[in-house]
């Protein structure tokens, strides 16, 4: 059965900064009663080619774009404009999903909490991982105590090097560690409800790519308030052929097992001479899909965001924290 909506969702995409801009609106138009209305983006010609490849219409100017009459945007720009966007839809739209991480600071974080918080709008940080099907299954295992007493989670974060305004310091707040530590965390903390307590970190900076002059590896050694520890090892280091942004997986050792999960798991591996490299091809789920889901859904149910900014609070405090170890040399506490 379809269901079908007497009004459509008008939601209006800031900034195709970030490429998973692309995804999103692909998902959305995968939606019942979505429409969308425009892209707004700093780089003109950027926006132009994209509302063109999507049918939709362009606003070299964010007011512009916010005076259609929108009920929600998703923000994708450089992580150091999520704050200045959020604080500009905010009151103008009822919903926001801002790309992660949440910010670069803590203080502009907070800043955005706080400003969606007085004008009654409902902010969603973008962290696909939740949506993955191995992952949701591993979430289940945890909650029926299938593991008993949990010791460690042992979890990677590998992809390829960006490029762009994500190796400048400046866009970006960091490299390789802020890029991939918050898709980890973030999964963590909503396992189990916990928060990182202290971390210490090695973070290497043009280890994998010379002269990059950003992070573009890291390990991470961190305790969570249940008394789980945890290593997270990050990095920059694949090739530019490589098949997905990150290769998330988590080991996860109990007194009564372990297990071992791929968040891209669903996928089957094709090669082919006229795409050029080799792809994932996914046969199940799509966690961008169903992030994207459950921001419309929220708005039509006027509920509160599954994945809320003090979430992306969290999760950047830690990556922060790990640049602060690997400057001192010390674990840090939070």
């Amino acid at each position: 059965m379809t269901t079908t909506f007497s009004t459509s969702l008008r939601i209006g995409i800031m900034s195709f900064a970030h490429m998973h801009a692309v995804s999103y609106v692909n998902c959305l138009r995968q939606i019942p009663g979505v429409d969308v209305v425009g892209i707004c983006d700093d780089d003109a010609e950027r926006g132009q080619k994209w509302a063109t490849e999507f049918g939709t219409g362009f606003f070299a100017d964010a007011d512009a774009l916010l005076d259609q009459g929108l009920d929600a945007v998703i923000i994708c720009s450089e992580n150091v404009k999520h704050r200045p966007m959020v604080e500009m839809a905010a009151g103008r739209v009822g919903a926001i999903l801002c790309e992660k991480p949440i910010a670069t600071i803590v203080a502009d974080a907070q800043a955005m909490i706080d400003r969606c918080a007085a004008t009654g709008t409902k902010l969603q940080i973008a962290f696909p991982v939740r949506f993955s099907p191995p992952i949701q299954q591993l979430k289940r295992t945890l909650d029926a105590g299938t593991l008993g007493q949990i010791f460690s989670a042992k979890c990677t974060n590998h992809g390829y090097l960006p490029g762009r305004w994500f190796v400048q310091k400046d866009l970006s707040g960091g490299g390789a560690v802020i890029d991939h530590t918050v898709h980890v965390i973030d999964v963590l903390r909503w396992f189990w409800g916990a928060e990182v307590t202290e971390v210490y970190a090695e973070v290497g900076e043009s280890l994998v790519y010379p002269d990059l002059g950003i992070d573009d590896a890291g390990l991470l050694s961190f305790k969570l308030s249940n008394g789980v520890y945890g290593t997270l090892d990050t990095s920059w280091s694949r090739p530019t052929s490589y098949v997905t942004w990150g290769d998330v997986k988590i080991e996860v050792l109990g007194d009564k097992g372990i297990v071992r999960v791929d968040a891209f798991g669903q996928h089957l591996t094709v090669a082919s001479n006229q795409v050029g490299k080799t792809r994932q091809v996914g046969w199940g789920s799509d966690m961008d899909l169903g992030l994207v889901t459950d921001f419309v859904d929220m708005i039509r149910q006027d509920r509160q965001p599954s994945i809320t900014g003090y979430d992306g609070l969290k999760a950047m405090e830690v990556a922060l924290a790990a640049y602060e170890s690997a400057r001192t040399g010390q674990p840090v506490r939070l």
